[in-house]
Parts: structure tokens; sequence; C-alpha cells
């Protein structure tokens, strides 16, 4: 394995974990604010619209990639 190869699967693994990471993070500020189910649900959007970028990238790269 090159370092080049390490360094892909690495940055897609830890960003898919820090992904998950965030996306706790906001359940738990909806829940301790007592945001109830709408006002999660736009904390969802609003905070998670930033890794739709990127989860939307790598599937543009897995069907029209090099």
């Amino acid at each position: 394995m090159t370092e080049a190869e390490f360094a892909t699967w690495a940055t897609k693994i830890l960003v898919s974990g820090l992904i998950l990471y965030m996306m706790f993070i906001m359940y738990k500020l909806g829940k301790d604010s007592k945001a109830g189910k709408f006002g999660t649900a736009i904390i969802f959007f609003a905070l998670g619209f930033g890794m739709v970028g990127f989860i939307f990238k790598e599937v543009i790269l897995a069907f029209w990639g090099d």
C-alpha cells in the first residue's frame, strides 16, 4: 500500500467518523435545548448541510470519477 492509498483510505474513514460524531453532537444539542422534533430537524438540516457536500462529492467521484 502506497502512502497516497493510505491517505485516501484514512481520510475517508476518519472524516466519516467525524461526521458520525457531529451528528451525535447535533442530536445532543437538540435534546438538551428542548428544541422538539421540528427544532431538532432544523438543527440537523442547518448544521448537517456542510456534511452533505462531502458525501455528495464522494458519490459523484464513485460514479463519474477518474
